[in-house]
């Protein structure tokens, strides 16, 4: 047996030592492992606040004055002169043109000779009756001095100092002048009617040469209404036709601005309702007006509804045929309005899809309660109102004043401690 020198064998005996006793535990791991510290997550932060949530659609319409009238002959004739052109603004009752009248003229002259001709024939007529007035008269003492020879001739007769034959010829005397004065009374009645008659016919001729000056006066052309010139249709030397058009004029005190809408958008209008007007010529300004008419028949071909919107036009600064663009306001309820976006988190947050909680008219927000470390999130449910313009209304559960989570850097769930990000919406502190 070979014998193993002095030192390997201390070697030797010290690892096998070395076997036997445990070595000290790290101090690491002895101690317990402490818990790690959740790190808040980073939101944007917002305010709920009451607006109102309108869909306000815009409508391009053409600008045209209140009213237009169309200024045309009443006669026939060449016309000699036109004192307005277009833009001028007349008055009502103003002389405009004249026409040639000198045939009306003539018309007049003939017209007022027939009348002098109609009131000398109810001279004749009137002298007439008094004529036969008096014959009646006349036939009246006649036959009343017969009655009185009769009635003596008929008592001589009957004492026998005269002969019946000549009382009998004094009775047909009387008889026959009775017959006379009857006679002149039928003449004065037909004489009276007949100066009825002529006083008719001067009543009637004195319509005539009225009609005749009426439509002589017609030659002087005079505005109907007062308003602005907005087209000249004819000129001077031309000869018109009873109707023919002259000038067309406008009345620009008010504007109407006509906008055409769908059958759907024609259920939330009525007249009397209030819009607001801005005219491309006339930047910057903007117009209140109300709805003065709806048609009540749509456009065959566009399906269309003509709208009338007028507004004020005061300083005749609005022209005809402008751009206009018409708003109509809505009496639409007030209500806390949010982000949409703020609804997406909460759908994440209860493991929904964002259109299942949308289209359920329900939804869930997050609301931000505590302040500094403290801050954490509250889920809320809230029930759903009308969404545009990448906002919704929110009629329940959540109250204006309360700040929420408007954008989350990752989904969140009730309890989450949060840091404000510095796009976070803050409320003001109160002045101490």
């Amino acid at each position: 047996m070979k014998t193993l020198p002095i030192p390997l064998l201390l070697v030797s005996a010290v690892i096998g030592a070395s076997g036997c006793i445990p070595l000290p535990k790290d101090n690491s791991q002895a101690q317990t492992n402490p818990q790690p510290t959740a790190r808040p997550t980073a939101v944007d932060a917002a305010i709920a606040r009451i607006e109102s949530l309108v869909n306000n659609l815009e409508y391009t319409g053409t600008t045209a004055p209140i009213r237009e009238v169309s200024l045309r002959s009443q006669i026939e004739g060449r016309l000699v002169s036109l004192y307005v052109d277009v833009g001028d603004v007349v008055s009502q009752g103003q002389t405009i043109g004249t026409q040639d009248g000198a045939l009306l003229k003539t018309s007049v002259l003939q017209a007022e000779a027939e009348l002098a001709a109609r009131q000398s024939e109810v001279t004749t007529a009137i002298t007439q009756v008094s004529n036969a007035r008096t014959q009646v008269e006349q036939a009246r003492l006649r036959l009343q001095q017969a009655r009185m020879d009769a009635a003596r001739l008929a008592q001589l007769a009957k004492a026998g100092a005269t002969s019946r034959q000549s009382a009998e010829q004094a009775q047909t005397s009387a008889d026959t002048a009775e017959q006379a004065l009857r006679s002149s009374e039928a003449q004065v009645r037909s004489q009276q009617n007949s100066v009825i008659a002529v006083q008719r016919r001067v009543e009637a001729q004195k319509a005539v040469l009225a009609q005749a000056r009426e439509r002589l006066s017609y030659a002087n052309i005079k505005s109907p209404t007062s308003g602005a010139v907005i087209a000249k249709v004819t000129e001077p030397g031309n000869l018109l036709q009873p109707g023919g058009e002259v000038i067309k004029l406008g009345d620009f005190s008010r504007i109407k601005a006509v906008v055409k809408v769908s059958e759907l958008e024609r259920a939330g209008l009525t007249v009397g309702q209030n819009a607001t007007v801005k005219l491309d010529a006339l930047p910057g300004q903007i117009f209140t007006g109300a709805i003065s008419r709806i048609s009540p028949a749509a456009d065959p071909v566009s399906r269309l509804i003509p709208i009338e919107v007028t507004i004020p036009n005061q300083n005749r600064q609005i022209g005809s045929g402008l751009s206009a663009r018409v708003t109509f306001a809505q009496d639409v309820a007030r209500r806390v309005v949010i982000p949409q976006t703020s609804l997406a988190a909460g759908a994440r947050a209860k493991g929904q899809q964002r259109g299942d909680s949308e289209n359920s008219g329900r939804g869930t927000v997050f609301a931000i309660v505590g302040q500094g470390k403290e801050t954490k999130v509250t889920a809320k449910q809230v029930q759903l109102g009308a969404k545009a313009d990448g906002k919704v209304e929110i009629i329940s559960g959540l109250l204006p004043g309360e700040k929420f989570v408007a954008r989350s850097g990752k989904p969140l769930k009730d309890g989450d401690l949060v840091a404000l990000s510095v796009l976070s919406e803050r409320t003001r502190e109160k002045s101490q």
